[in-house]
């Protein structure tokens, strides 16, 4: 928070633990999720970004082009995301819930080029 934003609630001075009470709110949002993908080969972590919808996500997971199986995530610290799996060279899908329930398929966001630091962004959004 900006020190003039927390000014306008806190009396200079006595700044110490102020209460605020706040509300979530849906949102929309322009151009699709993204997926910006970080690590190495053993860890893979991925940033997801541009959420639309409450934008709050409870749960992600992976799938790579040369597996069946969805494998889930787990948060590392905020927007990002976890893996240990080694999917290097394969075309990578996600599947994102948000803690009011809706979940969305990303089906092949990601080509089998990638590397680690690039962003890839979807064409679906929450809304």
């Amino acid at each position: 928070m900006s020190m003039p934003a927390f000014f306008r609630i806190a009396r200079q001075g006595n700044e110490g633990i102020v209460p605020v009470l706040y509300k979530r709110v849906g949102c929309k949002r322009r151009g699709g999720v993204r997926f910006t993908l970080k690590g190495q080969s053993n860890f893979n972590m991925v940033m997801i970004t541009n959420v639309g919808g409450s934008g709050e996500v409870k749960g992600v997971w992976i799938r790579g082009s040369r597996s069946g199986a969805w494998l889930p995530l787990h948060r590392n610290w905020g927007a990002n995301w976890q893996s240990n799996a080694d999917l290097r060279n394969q075309r990578l899908s996600f599947k994102i819930t948000l803690v009011d329930g809706k979940t969305l398929i990303f089906l092949n966001v990601v080509p089998s080029s990638w590397r680690f630091g690039q962003t890839f962004a979807s064409r679906n959004q929450f809304f």
